[in-house]
């Protein structure tokens, strides 16, 4: 068992010197400059190289790695465009109350809806808007990345208005 493991730390450090670099420029040019999204994808492809060692043969690497990587960067390309884009809304515009005692029924609903998110959902959601901060100053407090911030949020208010909607509550 032990030699398999040095024999991967071997792959996985030979690809990289042999193709890391070039890798990098073809998927930086790819994602317009995007240092940080460029490292992702060529973490991604040579980490799916390691896990399917039998795709690497001789002169077929690099083009395998290249496809690999354009995929990466076509399908996290998709994704993005196929999430609901982010649209701030004002506190005082989320939900409505008439008088003193719909605002308190309002807030245990919310309370009471929160407590059924996941503490790390939860968590984003009162520090975006019931604290106001922005995804930035959210994910400094965090100690996240922006992108879980935003994704995390996404999902959050997801799941929070399906609990609205078995509740009954229109938010």
């Amino acid at each position: 068992m032990r030699t398999r493991h040095v024999a991967d730390d071997d792959l996985l450090r030979t690809l990289y010197d042999e193709h890391a670099a070039a890798l990098y420029g073809f998927v930086r040019r790819l994602v317009d400059g995007d240092r940080q999204h460029a490292e992702d994808i060529v973490q991604e492809t040579l980490l799916r190289a390691w896990r399917h060692p039998d795709a690497l043969t001789g002169d077929r690497t690099r083009p395998w790695l290249f496809t690999v990587a354009r995929n990466l960067v076509i399908s996290r390309h998709r994704a993005r465009r196929a999430r609901a884009p982010e649209v701030p809304l004002p506190a005082g515009d989320v939900l409505v109350a008439d008088d003193e005692l719909d605002r308190a029924m309002l807030s245990w609903q919310v309370a009471d809806a929160l407590g059924k998110l996941t503490p790390a959902h939860r968590e984003v959601l009162v520090h975006v808007f019931f604290g106001g901060q922005s995804i930035a100053g959210t994910a400094a407090a965090l100690g996240i990345p922006e992108g879980t911030v935003k994704s995390r949020s996404f999902y959050a208010l997801r799941a929070l208005r399906l609990v609205f909607e078995e509740s009954g509550v229109q938010p």
